[in-house]
């Protein structure tokens, strides 16, 4: 079975860690005594880590995991709740602490795959719907059990959940906030694949190892028109994405792409 790389380095004082090989890098959430929870010293170290594997052009593409085997993320660190959430003038503080893991995540140019096994609720959840691509074991479960701790998810991450399920998929959901297992999850279109738990990790490096193949400018091209794709027309950066379509027909990967199609081999790309 393909394994995951595993030469880590720790951040957020080993609750995070990176690691990376073969063009794939993987973050791991490391928390298992709470489920991986995520605690604010999380998120810096997530933004962290991105930032360095942005800035590394032999990096194409990045696998979110969880330490363990009980849990993806189990949301957020509830532990830190009375102290840093206590109220609404302190969620917006922890906002804050917390939204440059958030908006480097959101803003990651590369491809990211969510490699969910176990829990995946609430903030969890939050976290692989912004991956691209979501790949879970079949004993996992899903959930955002906000309506059950008197909170409320702010419009982003209702906007990319409604996006991915549709809103009466999204309102079942949240309104209940009860779990649903992956069989389900998959149904309603939450995550990509449902696969058993000793396949996971080769089904995810297969996936991982096929894109970090591809060539990076064209990757990067479909991701952000993709992602533009979702935005309202008065939003979308339509001059953005012809600049990007214009810099894969120029780029030295294209004249590889064709050359090795016509010599029939695999071509080598180079993302230039």
């Amino acid at each position: 079975m393909d394994a995951l790389p595993s030469n880590t380095t720790p951040y957020a004082g080993g609750k995070m860690l990176a690691a990376a090989a073969g063009g794939v890098g993987v973050i791991t959430f490391n928390q298992p005594e709470k489920r991986n929870a995520m605690s604010v010293e999380m998120w810096t170290g997530l933004a962290e880590i991105l930032d360095g594997f942005a800035a590394d052009p032999g990096l194409r593409v990045v696998v979110l995991t969880g330490a363990g085997d009980k849990a993806f993320v189990s949301g957020a660190d509830i532990s830190q709740f009375e102290q840093q959430r206590g109220n609404a003038e302190a969620q917006k503080e922890y906002d804050r602490l917390t939204s440059i893991g958030r908006e480097k995540l959101a803003g990651f140019a590369k491809p990211v795959i969510a490699r969910i096994r176990g829990f995946c609720m609430g903030g969890g959840l939050g976290i692989a719907m912004q991956a691209d691509l979501r790949i879970a074991s079949t004993n996992s479960q899903f959930g955002i059990p906000a309506a059950k701790l008197g909170i409320s998810y702010g419009f982003t991450t209702m906007r990319r959940l409604v996006a991915l399920v549709g809103p009466a998929h999204a309102r079942m959901l949240v309104y209940t906030g009860n779990r649903i297992d992956a069989a389900e999850a998959s149904r309603i279109g939450l995550i990509n694949e449902a696969v058993a738990p000793e396949a996971l990790d080769a089904r995810v490096m297969d996936i991982a190892r096929t894109i970090a193949g591809n060539a990076p400018l064209s990757v990067a091209s479909m991701k952000f028109t993709v992602t533009e794709a979702t935005r309202a027309e008065s939003e979308m950066d339509t001059a953005a994405i012809t600049r990007s379509i214009a810099t894969c027909f120029d780029s030295a990967d294209y004249r590889e792409g064709r050359a090795a199609f016509m010599e029939k081999r695999k071509p080598v790309f180079t993302g230039r």
